[in-house]
């Protein structure tokens, strides 16, 4: 007969990507007890190439409950961004406007920060697993049960458990369909994107609007760069050839200011589709969700991993109150408290999306109507301090610069 390995802890964790790892790190400052689990590997994620631009909040919570301050060493404050239109670039100086910068700093930095944190605090992060499922969440005990990397099966007994599993949540499915509503919106559009050698084409990140379609110029470090460009979400990678997607590119971001993007090898390329979505609640029973399994955001605005990182700092502190004051009505605040945020970067990422991309069937008026609007809020302070704001994040707090 197989033995099953039981433990007990206060807050069982599915999922230990960032969101979670900074739970359980959370958590631990505040002198309660965590298990999480992923099935993937440490390894696996640690190589998961992801953008990261990170609110300065975001920031914030790394260095200041000691995860890591190499985002201050490593990382790039860009204090502002360039939007391009009819060929010219109009810089929006967010330093200026709102006194904060955005950080460029890849996801999966932030995973090998909280994971080396997590490690030197001995945390129970169990990587590798298999077979993963949740038990009785609106008991006073949920299960997390799941087959560990040694091949040992393993039951998980918690007083707290929290889905912090990706878009594709495991977790998300245990609330049933009727106590649960879904908002979503799909894009008829996808991003087709590069990983290439080649020196910085900006100081800053470029949001490019065009005749042919969106493109973005990101950053991921003085020799290696990555870059967007708007295409059909079922786009073949393959029918690509380096030297066409240099063309499409620079017709992109061409214009009569004479930008042209510094070309090289090409590494990866992939097509990225995405969406908008929102589940609510994000809790049921002592269950509560956090991250992408909640909601998901098109990556235009930058929001997803930041809003991640936002959830787990209001969750780490509800759970707190309950574990301390054993009143788990408590739970009910947070769905309210950490969607207030979730539904303004929903919209700050659709606004963008919708103002950069070219969309489908628009007439005329719809391409000229956008002009205007880009027109209107490079060329006022109103709207510009509008995107500062919430590019940055509405920033609480000190200004943080390295």
């Amino acid at each position: 007969m197989t033995r099953v390995h039981r433990t007990r802890t206060t807050v069982g964790i599915v999922g230990a990507g960032p969101a979670g790892l900074m739970l359980s790190h959370l958590l631990h400052r505040a002198g309660i007890d965590s298990i999480a689990v992923d099935n993937r590997t440490r390894t696996e994620i640690e190589q998961t190439v992801r953008a990261g631009i990170l609110e300065a909040d975001s920031v914030r919570l790394l260095v200041d409950t000691g995860v890591s301050d190499r985002v201050l060493r490593e990382g790039h404050a860009h204090d502002g961004i360039e939007l391009r239109f009819g060929g010219v670039g109009h810089r929006i100086d967010f330093k200026g406007l709102v006194g904060e910068s955005a950080w460029l700093y890849p996801q999966t930095d932030v995973f090998m920060d909280l994971a080396a944190s997590r490690e030197r605090d001995g945390a129970d992060v169990r990587f590798g697993v298999t077979d993963t499922h949740v038990e009785d969440v609106l008991g006073d005990r949920p299960r997390i049960c799941f087959t560990d990397s040694s091949g040992a099966e393993q039951v998980v007994e918690c007083d707290y458990l929290v889905g912090a599993d990706g878009s594709r949540s495991m977790c998300r499915q245990e609330i049933p369909e009727e106590q649960r509503r879904h908002f979503s919106r799909e894009y008829p559009f996808a991003w087709f994107g590069i990983l290439c050698e080649a020196p910085r084409s900006a100081p800053e990140l470029v949001y490019a609007h065009s005749d042919r379609g969106f493109a973005l110029i990101s950053q991921r470090s003085e020799t290696l760069q990555r870059m967007y460009f708007q295409c059909d979400p079922d786009e073949d990678v393959d029918a690509w050839s380096d030297d066409r997607i240099w063309e499409e590119l620079q017709a992109r971001v061409s214009g009569p200011d004479g930008f042209s993007l510094e070309e090289g090898p090409i590494t990866d390329r992939t097509v990225l589709r995405f969406r908008s979505f929102v589940c609510e609640p994000m809790r049921h029973g002592n269950m509560l969700l956090a991250g992408d399994a909640a909601h998901t955001v098109p990556p235009t605005g930058a929001k997803g991993l930041n809003l991640a990182l936002a959830d787990v700092k209001v969750l780490a502190e509800v759970l707190e109150q309950a574990v301390r004051t054993g009143d788990k009505d408590v739970l009910d605040t947070y769905s309210p408290r950490a969607q207030s945020r979730v539904w303004k970067a929903q919209h700050f990422s659709y606004w963008m999306t919708s103002m950069l991309h070219a969309v489908p069937g628009a007439t005329d008026f719809d391409r000229r109507r956008q002009l205007g609007e880009l027109a209107m809020v490079t060329g006022s302070e109103a709207g510009s301090r509008f995107l500062a704001e919430a590019y940055t994040g509405w920033p609480e707090g000190a200004s943080l610069r390295a």
